[in-house]
């Protein structure tokens, strides 16, 4: 994989960039936390533009995924503090047109979880927005996929301080279409990605707050940000990262092999429980208020900490894909 992006890549790049300057935010964010509220019109404007296809046109295009560019559109949403299931709009959905099911995309937003959190129903992300739920065995063992279409009072929305929209599974008795092993294995493989790669944009957003933060704050007459020991600890952080990302878009480039992603994933989530301490103890007690922006971002690292198994279950996955 080559470390600079070519000409197609910095230009969807710099296009998801300006559109979300108009779509996201942490105002906005905010804004739509209030009320637990999806960001339909953020959806609208990234499928209108062609981003939430850009893994298929650009696989008939070149005759094969493209595994980086979508994933530079999931980092840029999660950077902006976007609310809206871009990560399984965009990365596990394609992977199941035509799968037995329909030529036509899944109707989103699109929600994923594990069977066990809809047996015994915990919030999931966009769980309350979702039309689409899929749904994963919890081993890798006897692996299956179950694609289930929501109706309306199948879900309800619960309130979190997770910073996105959350749901609970209420209609238990919902089913769907069943695939196997191939199909679920490629979707736990990219939804591990999607996870790798919305953490290192939240993380970057994070860690950018705390250092513009810091070049404010003043103490002893200077900013914090000119002390040696508040810098080094910023630069360990940036180094964390770093690693997140460029991890995951190697996994991104090699479209989502197992080891890699299992890899990218374990890094990422590990980086991101470094990220969150780091970035609210270099922010002070104003870190743990809502007037300042953090939040939007902090409390998300929380969330996607605990997807797919947690750290325990990446780590897991990158002793399975190496080892068997």
């Amino acid at each position: 994989m080559d470390f600079e992006l070519n000409e197609d890549q910095q230009a969807i790049l710099e296009a998801v960039d300006r559109l979300l300057e108009q779509h996201a935010g942490p105002t906005r964010a905010i804004e739509l936390f209030a009320n637990n509220t999806y960001d339909s019109e953020l959806q609208q404007a990234l499928e209108e533009s062609g981003f939430s296809n850009i893994l298929n046109d650009m696989a008939m295009e070149e005759g094969k995924l493209a595994g980086l560019e979508a994933a530079l559109v999931v980092e840029a949403v999660a950077r902006a503090a976007g609310v809206c299931a871009i990560g399984s709009q965009i990365m596990l959905a394609p992977l199941l047109t035509g799968k037995e099911l329909t030529d036509q995309a899944l109707e989103g937003p699109v929600a994923i979880c594990l069977r066990s959190q809809i047996e015994k129903p915990v919030p999931l992300r966009y769980g309350a927005n979702a039309k689409t739920l899929l749904v994963l065995a919890d081993s890798n063992s006897d692996d299956d996929l179950e694609v289930i279409t929501l109706g309306d009072g199948d879900m309800e929305s619960v309130k979190s301080n997770f910073g996105y929209p959350m749901g609970r599974l209420v209609n238990t008795s919902v089913s769907g279409t069943k695939l196997g092993a191939d199909v679920a294995s490629k979707v736990r493989n990219w939804w591990r990605l999607s996870l790798a790669i919305e953490t290192v944009g939240t993380m970057e957003a994070a860690l950018n707050h705390t250092v513009e933060y810091v070049k404010q704050r003043r103490q002893f007459g200077r900013a914090i940000g000119s002390f040696q020991a508040i810098q080094h600890r910023l630069s360990l952080c940036a180094i964390q990262v770093e690693g997140s990302r460029w991890l995951a878009r190697e996994a991104a480039y090699h479209n989502a092999q197992d080891e890699a992603v299992a890899n990218a994933a374990a890094f990422a989530i590990a980086a991101a429980d470094k990220v969150f301490g780091e970035s609210h103890q270099m922010s002070g007690a104003v870190g743990f208020t809502r007037e300042f922006d953090l939040h939007v971002w902090s409390m998300r690292l929380h969330t996607l900490r605990q997807e797919l198994g947690g750290l325990g279950g990446h780590r897991k996955a990158v002793v399975a894909a190496r080892w068997g």
